[in-house]
């Protein structure tokens, strides 16, 4: 023996109730066998009868592993040992009280958790705390066996006493290193070895007409192509990566980290599963960082194949991303390989992620949500992987967008840039600093246990499951804090027709904030945005971003929309947009009463609820019931007597109109409607029926035609996407099927112009009050 000196935190000799004890040892070089056999050496109690076995190592040539003929012989023994697996844990340096890897430890020594023997000598000398020895938890050999038999494991005895150890070693080597690696170990082993996998993927190949032997095969191709494998070393070096960018772009993440300790106590009871919003390929990356920053275990993030590509496929694999194909319907096989991996991860607490909109947003709002994940996480619940799962809306939200640019030039019709290395390289070579932050909330976490019924059958487009995406979607929204970018585009937006001076802004936005100051809306500032140097900082970031330009040349600065920017000032204004509709909605209703000859209460309320039909599609309304309540309290902020209005007749309606502070629905709602209107007259005008692609091509055509000519007001109406939107409101109404009726559509499309109409009633008295402020 050459080392002879104690072990920093050595752990103590295990109670062995007069069980002789066999130590299942995982080394990986001679030293870590001599520290090991030192400590049993200088710390066993006179007469203990001892025993070591070695298990294959967990760091070094696991593919081509062994099991030692001592650890079969002590596993064949009678008189029932209490088994104790050891491990010399290799710890990083220590970097402002956090142990983590840089690259430049990799490129000059390797990785110091997992050292040559050399350097393991090296270490051992020059950085005694850096080595330890854990024990896992022990267990005596009658006690595995017995559990090995109940779980009707197909693998051999030993393989499954060498597989309890490693995780048993990995648990306590996590007490030492911190949460940030805690990660599955041995998946696809876990999965393809129990009984009831094997028999269902056998069972779908005979169905297929395939040999069992090739359908096992096929299950283990797929379980390689779909499984993240977490590295700790690519976790530290993720996580000083996203730094890097992060900080080259933003000035801060602003979060509340009491919230995010009350969402990780969550995860102490049950599995998380985390669902931002998607506005860019930064939300990922932001998200990962703060969980690895505050030492919370590392998420399992579901991603697209169309991102695993070189370089990016490999390394985000190893940080926590496991890849799903984009279409899979007809692959049972491939389904039920998906469907044993989450239910690996939920039995096993290990937190999910991903996107509840599928892919990023291109308008700013939250898109429709998916329910394929959502499916498959709830028939693990309902059969019984986990008892309780809990569903955090996220919301992730910035001052400044870098991907705005390119959601812009999609919207008038360009081409998307296909992902793939060179997207990366132009991706990382526009980051520049721009300033502004970045924003996180959590919204109120939903229980599975209680929205999700077990008998339930499980179907992606039950009714449960879209009502549990749909909670989901406006828990993200009603968290989703209000930007000073949004605040200043939105007035910006709502008076485009000119240019405004710094004073004009500051009216504008302080109205804003007083609103949002009276309904306690989330916003990212403690101050109100009232004052000239927040605004001025804020239009400079605009203008540094071509969003907005300056002109400077005369009495007063004035700023204004760049041309073909509106779309991209659209975009942060659409991030909170959600906020005001109600109140668009609103306005546009009381209008309507004032044009009708009876009741105007039953006016009121027949046209707010035909507007919220005719918007359904955009936003995430409440039940009808609440629905109402909600219009009842908007109008109740404005003006506390607005129902005795409605009653006194047309005209008081009228005043009421031209009294109520911050008009909104030219600039909350007119850019949707006048999409609608676009594909209403391209479906009119056709001669029959017309797919979504190609009624889209004729909307995007006619759309800028009409731009031209100022039949719509707002530039940012020829959009892609709410054409798309426009098109699945009419597939909705039945207007795209054969044998429709050409009335039936001219209604669709004189419906949404009388709208148009009571918005540019609107417009006007906004334009008329703001002129005598």
């Amino acid at each position: 023996m050459t080392e002879t000196k104690a072990l920093v935190d050595e752990p103590r000799w295990p109670e062995s109730d007069g069980r002789p004890i066999a130590f299942l040892i995982d080394t990986s070089n001679r030293l870590e066998n001599e520290l090991i056999a030192d400590w049993i050496e200088r710390s066993a109690p006179e007469g203990a009868f001892v025993e070591t076995a070695e298990i294959p190592s967990s760091r070094r040539h696991r593919r081509h592993r062994r099991l030692s003929p001592v650890l079969r012989a002590t596993l064949g023994r009678t008189d029932d040992p209490l088994l104790v697996p050891l491990r010399i844990v290799w710890l990083a340096g220590d970097r402002g009280g956090v142990r983590r890897i840089k690259l430049s430890d990799l490129v000059m020594t390797g990785d110091p958790r997992d050292p040559d023997p050399l350097r393991a000598r090296w270490l051992r000398a020059r950085y005694p705390d850096r080595v330890r020895l854990v024990a896992g938890a022990s267990a005596p050999l009658s006690t595995l066996r017995a559990q090995w038999a109940e779980q009707a494991q197909l693998e051999d005895f030993t393989e499954f006493v060498a597989h309890r150890a490693w995780l048993a070693l990995e648990r306590a080597e996590r007490e030492l290193r911190g949460n940030r690696y805690k990660v599955p170990k041995f998946v696809q082993e876990d999965i393809v070895s129990r009984h009831d996998f094997q028999q269902k993927v056998i069972d779908i190949g005979r169905r297929e007409g395939k040999p069992g032997e090739w359908a096992l095969r096929k299950a283990n191709r797929y379980i390689k192509e779909i499984a993240a494998t977490h590295s700790p070393i690519v976790i530290d070096l993720v996580a000083n990566a996203v730094h890097w960018l992060y900080t080259k772009t933003y000035t801060a993440i602003d979060y509340d980290r009491r919230e995010l300790q009350e969402v990780y106590a969550l995860g102490q009871q049950a599995p998380l599963v985390f669902l931002p919003s998607h506005k860019s390929n930064f939300d990922h990356l932001i998200l990962q960082y703060l969980l690895w920053e505050n030492d919370f275990p590392p998420n399992h993030t579901a991603g697209g194949i169309n991102m695993n590509f070189f370089p990016v496929g490999p390394l985000v694999r190893r940080s926590g991303v496991f890849f799903i194909r984009r279409s899979f319907k007809d692959n049972d096989l491939y389904k039920a390989v998906l469907r044993a991996y989450i239910d690996f991860l939920l039995e096993r607490r290990f937190p999910l992620e991903w996107y509840i909109e599928g892919g990023r947003s291109r308008l700013g709002k939250l898109r429709s949500p998916r329910y394929g994940m959502l499916s498959y996480v709830a028939d693990s619940f309902r059969r019984g992987k986990s008892d309780e799962v809990y569903l955090i809306p996220t919301s992730i939200a910035y001052d400044q967008i870098i991907d705005v640019g390119s959601y812009a030039a999609e919207q008038r019709g360009e081409s998307k840039d296909s992902e793939g290395a060179g997207w990366l390289v132009r991706t990382i070579s526009r980051l520049k600093l721009r300033g502004g932050r970045v924003h996180l909330r959590f919204g109120e976490p939903i229980s599975m246990s209680k929205e999700v019924s077990i008998a339930e059958q499980p179907d992606e487009r039950s009714l449960e499951i879209r009502k549990l995406a749909f909670e989901v979607s406006r828990r993200i929204n009603e968290v989703t804090p209000i930007t000073p970018t949004a605040l200043v585009t939105i007035a910006l937006l709502a008076n485009e027709e000119r240019a405004l001076t710094l004073e004009e802004i500051t009216d504008y936005t302080t109205e804003l904030n007083d609103y949002i100051d009276q309904r306690s809306l989330p916003t990212t500032l403690d101050d109100p945005l009232d004052t000239h140097r927040e605004l001025e900082a804020m239009l400079a970031l605009l203008v540094q971003s071509n969003i907005v330009s300056e002109f400077a040349g005369g009495l007063d600065t004035v700023w204004r929309i760049q041309p073909n920017q509106h779309h991209a000032a659209a975009y942060y204004r659409n991030t909170v947009v959600h906020f005001f509709v109600n109140g668009a909605i609103a306005e546009l209703a009381l209008l309507k009463a004032t044009e009708a000859d009876g009741d105007h209460r039953e006016a009121f309320w027949h046209e707010v609820m035909a507007l919220r039909d005719l918007l359904k599609f955009e936003f995430f309304f409440s039940d009808k019931d609440v629905y109402r309540e909600e219009i009842h309290q908007e109008l109740a902020y404005r003006d506390p007597g607005w129902e005795a209005r409605l009653d006194e007749g047309a005209e008081s309606v009228r005043v009421l109109l031209r009294k109520l502070r911050i008009l909104r629905a030219h600039w909350a709602v007119r850019p949707f409607l006048e999409a609608y209107q676009v594909v209403a007259d391209v479906l009119a005008l056709a001669d029959g029926p017309l797919d979504s692609k190609t009624a889209i091509e004729r909307s995007m055509a006619l759309g800028k035609q009409y731009r031209l000519q100022n039949r719509i007001a707002a530039e940012e109406s020829v959009s892609k996407t709410l054409f798309e939107s426009a098109f699945q409101i009419a597939e909705n109404r039945g207007l795209t099927e054969p044998g429709r009726s050409p009335d039936e559509i001219r209604a669709f499309g004189a419906e949404i112009r009388d709208v148009l109409r009571r918005v540019a009633v609107i417009e006007s008295l906004a334009t008329r009050r703001w002129a005598g402020h």
